[in-house]
């Protein structure tokens, strides 16, 4: 199999070449792009992209991967994503050392939540700070990640022994700005289940799917009528927190499986409330898109919910017990009102990224990306 895929995209021989350079093509960075390259014919686009798995090798190695692949033609823009090692790809090419270039940030590797059978690595977070420092302007899909981003280049640069020097967080952070990742809206039911509780995330340590087995086990303890529809993408064995709601509520799961694209926005559709548990979570696409389908999300008031969501869809992280409390509340007293996430819909985002790519290419002295509506 190819190590990369490449494509290229002609508007009119006038037009400025971008390129798009994406080291990680996993599901939300392929959405991503893929709108993206759709949205903004304005540049004749070359896009480049490796697949989306091994992780730490990818990090590090795509300006090997692309050492002979990159397009002879001079580009006018180049759009990495944080996952492209921008420093060393711009060394081992020297001719794109003054190409303006923009730095997305879909995560940052300095705030993500290490699993038991992980230790922490300093290469990751080493790669997107000099990817910051090589950039002429950093783009985030929130402000927490922007600001976790800027929190962890300090936290690390004090650890330094010696020889660090000043200013370089701020440096960051006066070309940093935020522009999410568009949601695709999803159109509600005829008629809403208004028992159905829906978790549409990985089940993978940072998202705490154990959290949320405990909430349902505790909320069928109290007595409380509700339905289950456990989506998202799962690893080949099952997580213990799945086994174990499978095993304690079978009589309530109603859907269990990551589910074709039309069969997983009916039920979206459908879903009284959805549920996030999550350690971490740079802009969540799986609950903004529940969201725009009606489903009221009950969220950790932490990470980049608080930039989403009122308060009333907010419960102390981790806090199973509040959890529970909400959700009895919802499922017997009635609903709290929908939440308007329009802003985060393409139709309000694209003029933003069409904007900020033109200011990317032509105003790079003290530059900084406009940000979507909250």
């Amino acid at each position: 199999m190819a190590m990369h895929r490449s494509s290229y995209s002609a508007v009119s021989g006038s037009s400025p070449c971008a390129w798009l350079l994406s080291a990680y093509r996993a599901d939300s960075h392929a959405a991503w792009a893929d709108w993206l390259l759709g949205s903004q014919p304005q540049f004749n686009w070359q896009r480049l992209e490796l697949p989306g798995r091994h992780f730490a090798w990818r990090i590090r190695g795509n300006p090997l991967s692309w050492l002979a692949a990159l397009p002879p033609q001079q580009p006018d823009l180049i759009l990495a994503t944080s996952m492209v090692d921008l420093a060393t790809l711009k060394g081992l090419h020297p001719r794109l050392a003054a190409v303006p270039t923009l730095y997305y940030f879909h995560e940052n590797q300095f705030a993500y939540p290490l699993s038991s059978r992980q230790r922490h690595w300093l290469e990751p977070q080493m790669v997107q700070l000099y990817g910051g420092l090589a950039a002429s302007r950093l783009v985030f899909n929130s402000a927490f990640n922007r600001d976790s981003y800027l929190h962890g280049v300090q936290q690390l640069l004090e650890q330094m022994p010696d020889a660090v020097p000043a200013g370089i967080a701020d440096q960051l952070a006066q070309k940093s700005g935020v522009c999410p990742v568009p949601v695709d809206p999803v159109p509600p039911a005829a008629e809403r289940d208004g028992q159905l509780i829906l978790w549409n995330h990985r089940w993978e340590h940072d998202k705490a799917p154990e959290l949320f087995t405990e909430a349902m086990i505790a909320l069928a303890g109290q007595g409380v009528a509700f339905r289950l529809a456990l989506l998202g993408k799962r690893p080949s064995r099952v997580p213990p927190a799945l086994a174990r709601l499978r095993e304690a509520l079978p009589e309530r799961i109603v859907a269990d499986g990551q589910l074709p694209a039309d069969a997983y926005r009916a039920l979206l559709g459908k879903a009284a409330i959805a549920v996030s548990t999550a350690r971490h979570e740079f802009q969540g696409l799986a609950m903004l898109e529940a969201a725009s389908a009606g489903a009221r999300p009950l969220v950790p008031d932490a990470l980049c919910y608080p930039e989403q969501y009122p308060t009333a869809c907010r419960y102390p992280p981790g806090d199973v017990g509040a959890l529970v409390s909400r959700l009895r509340d919802w499922l017997s007293g009635g609903l709290p009102p929908p939440v308007d996430v329009s802003p985060w819909y393409a139709q309000h985002l694209w003029p933003v990224w069409a904007e900020m790519l033109a200011n990317t290419q032509t105003v790079i002295a003290n530059p900084s990306a406009p940000s979507a509506p909250r």
